[in-house]
């Protein structure tokens, strides 16, 4: 297992699970859309991100949501480059969350350090994006789109082919020349799986840890947690919580979460307990 993560001039131990504060600058995510949409807000809910503890801030200018609807290339620069800008020197990783090759060029450029791709890097020209830059790279497994995703997922075993996939697009990845301590794989809770396929994922995790790659997990308010506790998403931190916590429990080295501070104290009385 790999015990660190390279991504751009930093060098990211993962003797423990890191914590990645989302930075959605957009009008539409499914949790805090509209929250963060401008530069300055997001700016400020960063900074905010930094001081609760976040290891890595992960923005994105593109909702991934069920049923969302693409953005121009153009809009998506003109909501993430300015905030890129920003935080570049808080010496924290700024990860890019896009799928567009060209976000990634230009993202790095303005200094981001990682790329987390929904698509796994399959879009035209994105692998060689990313195999140009010395980023971090999160490939993560999806069945379907965002507008279609959630209408009927279906699989015959869903570990064994979420962790298929992940295997061939990790291999693609150091194919292209991407070192493997640059890797990061993530199942993709909640983007085309049921919420029995993602509660199967979270139980077998140990099948993806075995994988050998350092594992993202973003469960964090989904609608899987939802459909547990019947709470909407802002009523979602303590389960929440109670999620990336497992996944830490199993074996994840990135929990991708919009509550650092409450999933940092719970990770704080983990690691003194065990």
């Amino acid at each position: 297992m790999a015990t660190k993560l390279i991504a751009g001039r930093f060098q990211l131990a993962l003797d423990r699970p890191l914590l990645m504060g989302i930075v959605n600058v957009t009008p539409d995510s499914f949790s805090d859309g509209g929250e963060h949409a401008t530069a300055q807000q997001a700016i400020a809910h960063a900074r905010r991100l930094i001081d609760e503890g976040a290891d890595i801030l992960d923005i994105g200018g593109e909702s991934s949501r069920p049923g969302a609807q693409p953005v121009s290339l153009e809009d998506e620069l003109a909501r993430v480059i300015p905030v890129i800008e920003a935080l570049v020197g808080s010496n924290v990783p700024l990860s890019i969350d896009t799928a567009k090759p060209d976000v990634m060029r230009l993202a790095i450029a303005a200094g981001a350090s990682m790329v987390n791709d929904i698509e796994a890097l399959q879009r035209p020209g994105a692998m060689d994006a990313a195999a140009a830059s010395n980023a971090a790279v999160c490939l993560m497994h999806m069945q379907g789109g965002p507008r279609n995703m959630q209408a009927a997922p279906s699989y015959g075993d869903v570990v064994s082919e979420v962790g298929a996939f992940l295997v061939s697009r990790a291999e693609a990845t150091l194919w292209a020349g991407i070192a493997r301590e640059r890797i990061v794989l993530d199942p993709g809770f909640g983007f085309g799986k049921t919420a029995e396929h993602n509660l199967t994922l979270l139980r077998e995790f140990d099948a993806l840890v075995s994988l050998g790659f350092p594992l993202l997990v973003g469960l964090s308010r989904k609608a899987t947690l939802g459909a547990i506790t019947r709470r909407p998403p802002g009523e979602r931190v303590h389960v929440s919580v109670a999620a990336a916590l497992i996944a830490a429990q199993r074996g994840a080295s990135i929990l991708r979460v919009h509550d650092v501070a409450a999933t940092r104290d719970a990770l704080v009385l983990w690691s003194q307990v065990c």
